[in-house]
């Protein structure tokens, strides 16, 4: 359908129907990722499958857009529909920035042994294993 060829946001819900649940697999992996994916299936080990094997933004069962609105559950999307997914938890983690602080001892630090001025026997080593690698 040429409505689905980018992503929709607006009053169009496009509906795709199929014959296996196969095909319909098929046809969400063949196309860049959804930012939500809406299938319809009473049958939870068949809904369960559709989730397993395809990879989306979100996904609601049975129902369409309350991902959205719920604000415990990350919304969001992936490859071509974004990266991360934000509200709750999900969205605080995302947008938070984590700095990494590493405390050395000054009277031992592992990265002193790769620090020059190396050794006589070292050097030569070096200059013998740099001329074997070309």
């Amino acid at each position: 359908m040429r409505c689905m060829q980018e992503e929709i946001f607006g009053p169009v819900l496009p509906v795709k129907t199929y014959k296996t649940i196969d095909e319909a697999i098929r046809y969400v992996n063949e196309r860049p990722r959804p930012l939500a994916l809406y299938y319809f299936q009473n049958n939870k080990k068949k809904a369960d499958e559709m989730i397993q094997r395809t990879i989306s933004g979100g996904a609601c069962l049975n129902e369409t857009m309350l991902h959205i609105a719920h604000q415990n559950m990350p919304f969001g999307g992936s490859g071509d529909s974004g990266v991360g997914g934000y509200h709750g938890f999900d969205g605080f983690v995302q947008f938070s920035h984590k700095k990494a602080v590493l405390y050395q001892l000054r009277a031992f630090s592992p990265a002193a042994m790769l620090k020059g001025p190396y050794p006589k026997v070292a050097e030569g080593v070096l200059r013998r294993v740099t001329k074997m690698l070309g």
